[in-house]
């Protein structure tokens, strides 16, 4: 199955974030508790951790974009072999946990 991460709404009123460090790259396994990317809002760091296993197959925002909480920052899968949709984002999201720090 094909899903997507989402900007988080981590931080009450907080409408935009901005992407720090992404903690692996396309083809990356994750398990769950796995930190994915790290965030920033204006006053605080968010830490996005896996909340199930998966594969990250392609990132939507690059290190230092800013993106409104929603949007799709990156597609996820069950298993590298699954075929990625072409030009829609996946309706399912990536079960995630998130540390606002």
């Amino acid at each position: 199955m094909i899903y997507q991460l989402s900007v988080p709404a981590a931080v009450p009123g907080v409408e935009e974030i901005r992407i720090l460090e992404w903690h692996g790259e396309p083809g990356a396994s994750f398990e769950s508790g796995d930190l994915i990317v790290e965030l920033e809002t204006h006053k605080a760091v968010v830490e996005v951790r896996a909340g199930q296993a998966g594969v990250l197959r392609s990132v939507l925002a690059d290190a230092g974009d800013w993106r409104q909480v929603g949007l799709c920052l990156a597609m996820f899968s069950d298993g590298a072999d699954e075929a990625l949709p072409d030009g829609e984002t996946p309706s399912d999201e990536l079960v995630v946990e998130f540390d606002v720090l």
